[in-house]
């Protein structure tokens, strides 16, 4: 996809597969059967064995950015939404292509938004952590994520998440 500079949509329309099958093959958590491998190849004018194949030097983030010119374009219009961004920002939000659909012009300046929110919520609650209202943040967030883990795991069936170390 991002040799040829195609999307997801691109994707889905030469090859009539669903758009979660071509997400889950593209991340890696969907094995295709034989039939869907070949009808991808034939559609986009590929070897089989090709779309199996690394893309040269193209990392993780490389590719989505590359599969996501909307990113770069809406950066360009609205530099005061992208101020102070960094690469790993900006991957971040290209990575959110596939999160409830293909990302529009609209869907970009959302999520980019909400990941400033984010950042500054995160610059907040470092303040915080600094103060001696730590003690009140650190058992909010205690109460907060058992309340969303066990949610989680209820609606998912999912394991906990082990602690990094």
């Amino acid at each position: 996809m991002a040799k040829h500079g195609l999307t997801y949509e691109d994707v889905v329309e030469a090859s009539g597969l669903d758009s979660r099958t071509i997400r889950g093959i593209v991340r890696g958590v969907k094995q295709p059967h034989a039939k869907t491998v070949r009808r991808l190849a034939e559609s986009l004018g590929v070897a089989s064995e090709e779309l199996f194949a690394a893309p040269t030097g193209m990392t993780a983030e490389a590719f989505d950015l590359a599969t996501n010119p909307l990113v770069a374009e809406q950066a360009a219009a609205r530099p005061d939404l992208f101020e102070d961004w960094t690469p790993s920002d900006y991957a971040e939000l290209a990575s959110r292509f596939g999160v409830g659909g293909a990302l529009t012009a609209e869907g970009v300046l959302r999520e980019a938004q909400r990941l400033n929110e984010n950042r500054d919520l995160i610059d907040r609650a470092r303040l915080v952590l600094e103060s001696d209202q730590a003690d009140v943040l650190a058992a909010l967030i205690n109460v907060l994520h058992q309340r969303v883990t066990s949610i989680d795991r209820q609606v998912c069936n999912i394991e906990p998440i082990k602690k990094r170390r």
